[in-house]
């Protein structure tokens, strides 16, 4: 869903993506600082700090800032790569990976939930990927893709309710496999 927000949002996002570029900095490098920030994130989330949902979901923020600003730059100049795309897909998956393992270990939602969660999440993404294969482009379709499952964590976790956090992200992530599996077989031309 957000990422059909990306075409309203362009200009302000290419400005973003100029400026994060004059720095002389790849693009490569702020995948590097987004997953960095997640991972910080994750230990956060882990220790079960008296903060530590406010503290690891500004942090998770912050690396969704920076997940966005890799591409921008890639793009603003002209330096986009399968290398780098790879990097980004790779990372995203294991900040994803490492955000709910954190929340596993502070204890903040029911281990079933966070292992339907995090289960889910993958196979939307492994669903995408499968499509790529086959040139059918699931980029916006669903309810629950990356960017959306990870602000409801972030979010909802910052206000203190981790685990409906995590139940959110575990329907929407469900109904969004469904909505691709969906779109997928029906665009499938034999």
């Amino acid at each position: 869903m957000l990422n059909n927000l990306r075409e309203t949002l362009r200009p302000i996002l290419e400005k973003i993506g100029k400026g994060f570029a004059s720095t002389g900095l790849s693009a490569n490098f702020w995948t590097f600082v987004g997953l960095a920030f997640a991972l910080v994130s994750a230990v956060v989330y882990g220790m079960g700090l008296e903060y530590g949902l406010i503290l690891g979901g500004v942090l998770l923020l912050v690396s969704g800032f920076f997940d966005m600003v890799d591409g921008q730059v890639a793009r603003s100049t002209g330096k986009t790569s399968k290398k780098g795309e790879y990097l980004d897909s790779m990372f995203d998956k294991i900040s994803e990976v490492a955000i709910f393992l954190g929340l596993l270990v502070g204890g903040y939602a029911e281990p079933y939930l966070i292992l339907l969660a995090i289960t889910l999440s993958l196979l939307v993404s492994y669903a995408r990927s499968k499509s790529d294969i086959i040139n059918i482009k699931l980029q916006g379709i669903g309810i629950g893709e990356r960017a959306e499952r990870l602000l409801v964590i972030a979010i909802i976790g910052i206000i203190g309710f981790m685990e409906y956090a995590v139940l959110i992200v575990v329907i929407i992530a469900g109904i969004t496999l469904i909505q691709r599996m969906i779109y997928t077989a029906k665009n499938i031309k034999e």
